[in-house]
C-alpha cells in the first residue's frame, strides 16, 4: 500500500510535546494524511451529554486550573478511557482506505492502540502505534508560551500534562508499545521511524 513499513501509525502523548509537528511529517513522507483524534473528541463531546457519558464532560463546568494536579489528571483518564471505542471506530474506518494515515491525539490509549494493531493485523494491514514522552513541566510550558503566546504561563496545565505524559508511557510500556522522547527535536523524526519501522 505505502512505500513506509506501516499503514497506519497512531501517534498518542499528552498535550504540547510534538505530537502535530511529528505527524505532518510522518503523513509528508508518506503522502497520507492526518486524522486529528482531537476532532473526534469534540464531535463526540457535541452528540453527548453529561448523564450519558459523564466521563466524556469532566470538565463542562469546572475550570481546570481550578482543580488538584491529580484529579485533572485522573478526569483526564477517564476520558481517554472512555473515548477507546472512538478510536477504535477511526481506525476501523481507516482500514477501509487506501491511503496511509496518522492518527494522533492526546487521549488515544496503549490499550486501544494494541487492539487497533490486532485488527490491522487481522485485516492484513499494517498499523503502528507509538507514544512521544516529556518527563519536564517546565520544557511543557515553554512549548505552550511558544504555540500559544498570548495566553500567559500555563505551569498547571504543563503540570498535568507532564503526569499524563508519565502515565501514557507506562500503560505503553505495559503493552509493549514504543515510547520515543520527545527531546531532541531533530532527531525525533528519525527516532519515531526507527520505533515504528
Amino acid at each position: 500500500m505505502t512505500g513506509t513499513s506501516w499503514d497506519i501509525v497512531l501517534l498518542g502523548g499528552a498535550s504540547g510535546i510534538g505530537k502535530s509537528r511529528l505527524a505532518a511529517q510522518l503523513a509528508e513522507e508518506s503522502q497520507g494524511f492526518v486524522v486529528e483524534f482531537d476532532d473526534v473528541v469534540s464531535a463526540v463531546q457535541a452528540i453527548t451529554t453529561a448523564e450519558q457519558h459523564p466521563d466524556l464532560h469532566h470538565f463542562d463546568h469546572v475550570a481546570a486550573p481550578a482543580l488538584p494536579t491529580a484529579q485533572v489528571l485522573a478526569h483526564q483518564i477517564a476520558t481517554a478511557r472512555a473515548l477507546e471505542p472512538a478510536a477504535l471506530g477511526v481506525v476501523r474506518n481507516r482500514l477501509t482506505v487506501d491511503v496511509p494515515a496518522v492518527i494522533e491525539g492526546d487521549y488515544l490509549t496503549p490499550a486501544a492502540a494494541t487492539r487497533a494493531v490486532r485488527e490491522g493485523l487481522a485485516s492484513g494491514r499494517r498499523v503502528r502505534a507509538v507514544f512521544l514522552h516529556e518527563a519536564d513541566p517546565g520544557q511543557i510550558t515553554a512549548n505552550y508560551a511558544s504555540r500559544e503566546p498570548d495566553l500567559a504561563a500555563q505551569t498547571h496545565r504543563a503540570q498535568v500534562s507532564a503526569q499524563f505524559s508519565h502515565w501514557l508511557s507506562h500503560q505503553a510500556g505495559l503493552h509493549s508499545l514504543p515510547v520515543v522522547a520527545s527531546r531532541p527535536w531533530h532527531t525525533l523524526t528519525a527516532r519515531t521511524r526507527q520505533a515504528i519501522g
